[in-house]
């Protein structure tokens, strides 16, 4: 979602993000491009996380369980839900002030495309900054077919027009 913004007479730089003015309660907001899970994205994250449990990366093991194949690390799957939603609904964000209620209602396998989208929840103003709000969105992972894979809540601390660390730091 980036927006042109003239930095000086005739120049402009792509801008991401928005600012709490930006929100507005029932938006939704379609993350893309999507992601294609490949065996290496599970199996390095898994990994690097130190989950050990054979069901991420043991066909052999996978074979006699429900699915009869790995599945992708559920974490992974959270990562990269979340990311996909930044450039749309936290870019700019001071802090996440927390998440809730995750669910995963689907399995996601090596090959499935990872799509998301964000739905603005609520929004107010910070009791304790003057220059920022917190909104909260619920955003939902779906896979190529459409199924719900990941659900969750999260807020966040969202500067004002003109509060943001790009605006003090030039970009």
């Amino acid at each position: 979602m980036p927006k042109s913004v003239e930095i000086a007479p005739g120049r402009y730089r792509e801008s991401y993000g928005r600012y709490l003015e930006d929100f507005n309660v029932g938006d939704v907001y379609e993350h893309r491009p999507g992601r294609t899970i490949t065996e290496s994205d599970n199996t390095w994250f898994t990994l690097l996380t130190m989950n050990q449990h054979p069901l991420h990366f043991d066909k052999e093991y996978c074979k006699h369980s429900e699915f009869g194949k790995p599945l992708v690390n559920s974490t992974l799957t959270l990562s990269i839900i979340a990311g996909m939603s930044v450039s749309d609904v936290s870019q700019k964000t001071i802090a996440n002030l927390g998440w809730k209620e995750v669910s995963m209602p689907a399995p996601v396998f090596v090959g499935d495309t990872l799509y998301a989208e964000s739905e603005v929840l609520d929004i107010r103003e910070s009791k304790s900054r003057p220059t920022a709000g917190i909104v909260t969105v619920r955003t939902r992972g779906l896979n190529q077919n459409d199924v719900v894979v990941m659900d969750f809540v999260r807020s966040m601390l969202i500067p004002k027009t003109g509060h943001a660390v790009d605006d003090k730091a030039g970009y």
